[in-house]
């Protein structure tokens, strides 16, 4: 396409554009004009003026079918003229005063002066873009690619921002005023950029004056939704300021939909009122709001929260377009067609998608670890439940069995004293078993009230060398080594007895653990307010539903065991408010781990 470079510019003297060809063809007036200066200042305010531009020769060779294409001329009523052939016009009873026009030119039409006639209703007039002529059919996609890409951009966030909004029914009520915030956001961007687009006013100018409706409405919508999805995002509660700005945009874009149903049913009658607080005011209002939020997200993204980088990032963009299109605007006095903006406004709502993806996944994660929880809490309540039963069914059995027991084996006794010996050797066995079944009691009256009546402060050191003492002589047996290493200033509250007991079982399973020899480590260290004891062997180890069932009823991974001495170890560490641990692989022996609160030593 070949660009005008140069062209004639005059203010007309009147609005009508009946008998103009006087007005046209007077030679006063007429005022040099180029692309770099394409409206000279207004000397009276006129709302009217001509164009003149010398068409070139009809080329053969370069067109076949020439054509005019005005990329953007500011007004709302526009006339070309071909010398004195009108070949285009067009009316708007609208206050949107963009013209984007491709028009076909006849062969004889070449080589004579083109006059364009304007009429504006606002404080906008003349042709603010190139004008040039080329090759109608091959330029005219071009032409209008920009325009399409607009209307696909802006469609797509309609539906997407649509769709959102379907969905949000569905979400619980903490996500659903960023959802619907957002999806508020991605609507009205799309409605936006398809209705601030000349194309739907060159080829649907009957509703032109929806568009331009539904642009006002958007932009109204869009600005507090944006402020509550930042004050969403960036827990903007706790900020006074983004609370204040979020209450000021919703009142204020609630007056600006005030004035325009006002003007709706006057029929324009108050339009510069409504220029004035819509365009000129709110632009202010725009510019402030950005840099307010900008200036709070930067803040929090300083204090190293994620989102608000991730914000900071996105609306960095679309502000340093925002910002700069609107000084640019009021700089040109209007006269300046905005089309970086959506670009930054598509940055921030991807930043946006982002952080509510970001804020999804927080949730779903955090869902996932309260599952998690309530499971475990859920088998530590059963378990709980099953010891608490199991305790009453214990202390019940023991006392009922224990008194006729105790008989049997004081007449047993009698009776091995007066017995001749083969029948004593019996006896002795009788006796054992007895023995046997008592300490079995003993242990299920332990598990089921394990109260601790003599309640002192413990040196560890000397209560596992007592238990060392004990077991060394167990463990050489199997061939192991029992190895002890407890500091001499470590100390807990508790009854040193029981104590011995827990440890003795824990130790004991250790020792029947080993295979062909090992070791038994045990060493203990205070931190963080505990004292934190460990029982290591090297033993057989045990897998993981074998670990998963330690201290069960009845459980036990030795042939004659009864479970009952870890259900006590266990019992007695909960009494004492300590906490054990296993770690075990098998083939990798199995470790003990034990806390009890910390005490201070005896004075």
């Amino acid at each position: 396409m070949e660009p005008f470079g140069e062209w004639q510019f005059k203010w007309a003297t009147q609005h009508d554009t009946g008998s103009t060809s006087e007005e046209r063809n007077d030679p006063r007036g007429w005022i040099h004009a180029s692309a770099d200066n394409p409206v000279p200042e207004n000397p009276a305010n006129y709302t009217s003026a001509w164009i003149k531009i010398e068409l070139p020769p009809y080329r053969s060779s370069a067109w076949k079918q020439p054509g005019l294409f005005i990329d953007k001329l500011y007004g709302h009523k526009v006339n070309i003229y071909a010398g004195e052939r009108s070949i285009y016009e067009s009316e708007r009873h609208y206050s949107y005063d963009v013209f984007k026009i491709a028009l076909p030119l006849e062969q004889q039409d070449m080589g004579k002066a083109l006059y364009i006639k304007i009429v504006t209703y606002s404080d906008r007039i003349g042709l603010h873009q190139n004008i040039g002529i080329g090759e109608y059919q091959d330029e005219l996609i071009r032409f209008y690619k920009t325009d399409l890409f607009d209307l696909i951009l802006g469609g797509s966030l309609v539906f997407f921002g649509a769709m959102m909004l379907l969905c949000s029914p569905f979400l619980n009520k903490s996500q659903l005023a960023r959802w619907i915030s957002l999806s508020l956001v991605i609507f009205t961007t799309g409605t936006m950029i398809v209705t601030y687009s000349p194309f739907p006013y060159t080829f649907f100018g009957s509703y032109g004056k929806l568009c331009l409706t539904t642009f006002d409405l958007s932009l109204f919508v869009f600005l507090p939704s944006l402020a509550l999805f930042i004050e969403k995002a960036l827990d903007g509660a706790k900020v006074t300021v983004i609370v204040y700005m979020r209450k000021f945009i919703v009142a204020y874009s609630a007056f600006c939909i005030a004035l325009l149903l006002l003007n709706e049913i006057t029929g324009f009658k108050y339009i510069n009122i409504y220029y004035f607080f819509t365009l000129t005011v709110l632009g202010i209002v725009m510019l402030v709001q950005f840099l307010l939020l900008i200036s709070v997200s930067s803040l929090h993204a300083v204090r190293g929260n994620k989102d608000a980088i991730i914000l900071s990032t996105g609306f960095a963009l679309f502000a340093a377009t925002g910002i700069g299109e609107l000084i640019w605007f009021y700089a040109h006095a209007k006269n300046y067609e905005l089309y970086l903006w959506k670009w930054g406004v598509l940055c921030f709502v991807i930043a946006f998608i982002v952080i509510l993806s970001r804020r999804f996944a927080r949730d779903h994660e955090q869902i996932v670890n309260h599952t998690k929880e309530l499971e475990l809490y859920n088998s530590r309540l059963q378990r709980h439940e099953k010891m608490e039963i199991l305790s009453e069914l214990a202390a019940s059995v023991a006392h009922e069995v224990r008194n006729p027991l105790q008989v049997t084996r004081g007449f047993l006794q009698l009776l091995r004293e007066t017995s001749e010996d083969k029948p004593k050797k019996y006896l002795g066995f009788a006796l054992d078993e007895l023995d046997r079944a008592s300490g079995i009691i003993t242990d299920f009256l332990t598990f089921a009230k394990p109260q601790l009546d003599d309640v002192s402060v413990l040196r560890l050191s000397d209560e596992f060398e007592h238990i060392q003492g004990i077991l060394a002589p167990m463990a050489n047996i199997q061939g192991g080594e029992i190895r002890v290493q407890i500091p001499d200033d470590v100390y807990i509250s508790g009854n040193s007895s029981k104590l011995k007991q827990a440890f003795v079982n824990i130790v004991k399973n250790s020792i029947e653990a080993l295979e062909n020899g090992g070791t038994i480590e045990i060493w203990a260290y205070p931190g963080n307010g505990e004292i934190v004891i460990h029982v290591k062997d090297t033993g057989g180890g045990m897998d993981e539903n074998e670990l998963s069932r330690l201290g069960e009823p009845y459980f036990s991974s030795k042939t004659k065991g009864t479970g009952l001495g870890l259900m006590v170890t266990f019992r007695i560490i909960e009494v004492m408010q300590g906490k054990i641990e296993f770690k075990s692989k098998k083939g990798a022996g199995t470790e003990a781990i034990i806390r009890f609160p910390s005490a201070a030593a005896p004075e």
